[in-house]
């Protein structure tokens, strides 16, 4: 009897018969907590196709994308552009990861990028923005010859373990010591900053132009004021744009809101892989680099396996491309502009609405303690369970009733960032403030399902204690 002819590989037929299996597959298999947190929250979704700033499920229901993957996706879901390149790239069977040659790829989109960063000159490419920072990190130390590395409080930079050492949620740190000699200082305090830089031992300070936990934006002039002390004593300014970076903020990189900031390194990532090629890149001045790579025998110091792929250098080359066809940066501050103020002009009107800040597309909704008798109980009762329920209970209607995906902005947080994909317009600003305004008119009835929620989180909350 002849052996039967192996049947070949085919994702369709496999996701056709296995794609229901989803939420089983991730638990056994996968972080068990994941669907979890999502069968707990109500996330547990099945989302079948993706365009633009939108996904449909399975029953073709459309839900509006205010999230972008944690900010990867700013051109949207599957950009065609972006998507002919990588067709492109695959059927042009380059000799991809040879190690030892120089394909072009890797070498124009380093150009690219530098010219919107004039004042720095050359690029190390790695694979995601964990690895933008690690890369800026050893590079700092390495050409200071000092050890120490300042980041500030409520910071985020990364979860491998550099980039954990400058990063300022205990709730990330904890169980992960000893890490890197760090020190924390508090974001726009230059007389901190400067004490601990007269010890003479800091490499570099790190820091979010705009801070991803809870969206607090440096104050103005201090990014400018860091560097200048930095200098002084011998150390470099890291800006970390990962999320803030290719014009999130409504400027390429959000460092230039601060006139005259340029950072002796900068870190990229997420966006950059226009949602498709993980990619992460460090960009940093030539005698930085320099001094890293400073004879032959150091020419593999720093290094990474898929680093510089084709794919990724493709994916990147087509996003910088369609951001200048579309001026996608310059939509994303005409459209945060607009959503922010709406969003503003609420404040008054709601009392668990507490402040509405950001800039460009990457905003930040705090709800705080309102004066009633009434819903000041209620927000009592969520606080004493865990800080951070009442913005849940607001996500989940968002998603529930409104088909629209938000999330908190950090554990421990009453606060719901928006990072949404840099294409969207006023059609999806009114979509959001609708149902945003209409979440936030249950919210103040002082009952309902949204507050029977808010019960169940609590519930869940002092279980998990």
């Amino acid at each position: 009897m002849e052996p039967a002819e192996p049947k070949p590989f085919d994702l369709a037929t496999l996701l056709a018969q296995r794609g229901g299996e989803r939420y089983d597959l991730h638990t056994n298999y996968l972080n068990h907590q994941l669907p979890r947190m999502l069968h707990t929250i109500g996330f547990d979704k099945v989302y079948e196709r993706a365009e633009g700033a939108y996904f449909w499920d399975e029953d073709g229901q459309d839900y509006l994308d205010m999230l972008a993957g944690f900010g990867v996706m700013g051109l949207g879901r599957h950009h065609p552009v972006v998507r002919k390149a990588l067709h492109d790239v695959l059927d042009a069977g380059l000799a991809d990861l040879t190690r030892f040659d120089c394909q072009p790829l890797p070498g124009l989109l380093a150009e690219k990028l530098l010219t919107y960063a004039p004042h720095l000159d050359r690029v190390f490419f790695g694979n995601s923005g964990t690895e933008a920072v690690e890369t800026a990190l050893k590079f700092a130390r390495y050409a200071t010859g000092k050890p120490r590395v300042l980041y500030c409080t409520h910071a985020f930079h990364g979860l491998t373990t550099g980039s954990l050492s400058v990063n300022g949620e205990d709730g990330f740190r904890d169980g992960f010591a000893p890490l890197l000699p760090d020190t924390a200082v508090e974001l726009g305090d230059l007389a901190a900053l400067e004490k601990e830089l007269k010890r003479g031992d800091v490499a570099a300070l790190i820091v979010e132009p705009i801070q991803g936990k809870g969206v607090h934006a440096a104050p103005p002039g201090y990014l400018r004021a860091a560097q200048e002390l930095l200098h002084r004593y011998k150390a470099l300014l890291i800006a970390d744009e990962v999320q803030t970076g290719l014009g999130r903020t409504g400027e390429f990189f959000a460092y230039s809101h601060d006139e005259g900031v340029e950072p002796d390194l900068v870190c990229v990532a997420k966006m950059l892989s226009g949602g498709y090629v993980p990619v992460g890149a460090t960009l940093g001045k030539e005698w930085i680099f320099k001094k890293v790579y400073s004879s032959m025998d150091r020419v593999l110091v720093h290094s990474a396996s898929f680093g510089a792929n084709a794919q990724a250098m493709a994916a990147g080359l087509a996003t910088l491309a369609v951001m200048e066809d579309e001026q996608v940066v310059a939509n994303a501050r005409r459209t945060g502009d607009l959503l922010r103020t709406r969003l503003a002009a609420l404040v008054d009107r709601y009392e668990l609405l507490y402040e509405v800040r950001g800039r460009g597309l990457m905003i930040g909704i705090e709800f705080g303690r309102p004066k009633s008798l009434g819903l000041r109980s209620r927000w009592t009762m969520l606080q004493a369970a865990r800080k951070g329920l009442f913005a849940q209970m607001v996500v989940v209607p968002l998603l529930q009733r409104h088909r629209i995906l938000t999330q908190v902005s950090g554990d421990h947080l009453e606060v719901i960032k928006l990072i949404p994909p840099l294409i969207i317009g006023e059609r999806e600003v009114d979509r959001f403030v609708d149902a945003f305004t209409s979440v936030m008119d249950e919210a103040h009835s002082g009952g309902g399902l949204m507050w029977d929620f808010g019960r169940t989180l609590v519930k869940q909350a002092v279980a998990n204690r």
